[in-house]
This record gives C-alpha cells, structure tokens and sequence, in this order.
C-alpha cells in the first residue's frame, strides 16, 4: 500500500477527509505533522491512531532550521508522497529539494496566490473560481499544477461560494493524491 505523509495546520479538515475516503483503502497515512501545537486537526490523528508528530514553527529562528526539523521528523516513517492540507508555511529549497510534496489551493493558480485565496476569487472579475493541486517548490504556490477544478460563481453569495470551493478542495485533493500514487501522474 502507498504511503503519504499529511501535513496540516489548522483544522484539519482536508486531513480528516483524506483519513475518511482514502486511508486504508487507497492509501496508508503513515503520519500527520502540524506546525501548530493547538491545531484541531490532531484530534483527528489521534483518533485514528495515525502517528503524530509536532514542530512548533514558532521554536525556530528561521524557516531553513524548521524545514530541516520537518525532514528529520517525516524521514523515519517514508512517506511516498507529502500532502499540505492547510500547512500554512512557506517551504524553502531546504525541504522541497528533499521531498515529493503536493499543496492544495483554493483558488485556480496562478491567480490568487498566498492568503485569502477564496475571498480574491470570489471578487475577482472571473465568472469562475476554484482549486488548484500543485507540486510543491519554493516559490509560494508556484509548482507544476497536477489538477484545478472549477465552479461558477453566478447567482452565488460568498457564503455558498465559500462552502462549494471547500467541498472542491476535498474532491480535488482525493483525485490529485490517487492519481499520483497510481503513476498517472508523476
């Protein structure tokens, strides 16, 4: 069975549904890491029995020394493929030279980069949003896009867009993580 890494900082709710439909199923997810001691997600690994790992971001002088604590912590379990399901840190060559890595976006890349990806969508003069999976690099949201998904946004006040982009992710995020592993995409 492939193995995955998920990590998360919020939440967790794209963790929790990757736990939901695609672990031992699709998948193993050999270990979660969240950079935020509080994070809701980890009652998720918790109750899964998935094993956890935490390293605080705020316990580091740089973003180099985190990123190298990050590696030590995902080396032993050897994940195929990282998934960032709501990691909001920006990864340095230290870690996206090291590692095969997929982030989830909300919004259709390149538009939107960064925080508050929905809220620019929504008001921005397209007659659509979305969410991108890509590859992880250096540049923030700037890797090989895998897969985007796309909703319209006519007739739809910013609550109901919000709630469909966030169901989009969940779907997108399943099929980029499946695909991948399968070797359709490399």
């Amino acid at each position: 069975m492939k193995k995955i890494a998920v990590l998360f900082s919020g939440k967790g709710s794209n963790f929790a549904h990757i736990v939901k439909y695609l672990h031992n199923k699709e998948l193993q997810v050999v270990v979660a890491l969240t950079n935020n001691p509080n994070a809701e997600g980890i009652a998720v690994a918790k109750e899964h029995d998935i094993p956890l790992e935490t390293v605080d971001s705020k316990q580091f002088e740089n973003r180099e020394s985190f990123d190298r604590a990050v590696l030590e912590r995902l080396r032993p379990y050897r994940a195929e493929l990282t998934v960032l399901a709501g990691f909001m840190r920006i990864l340095t060559p230290v870690f996206t030279q090291s590692v095969k890595a997929v982030n989830l976006h909300p919004s259709l890349l390149p538009r939107h980069k960064g925080l508050n990806a929905i809220e620019k969508s929504y008001h921005d003069e397209f007659d659509e949003g979305g969410v991108t999976i890509h590859y992880v690099s250096s540049e923030l949201d700037g890797g090989e896009i895998v897969l985007q998904k796309s909703i319209p946004k006519e007739g739809l006040d910013f609550t109901a867009y919000d709630a469909k982009v966030r169901i989009l992710e969940k779907e997108a995020l399943s099929e980029a993580i499946v695909s991948i592993l399968s070797g359709a995409r490399k």
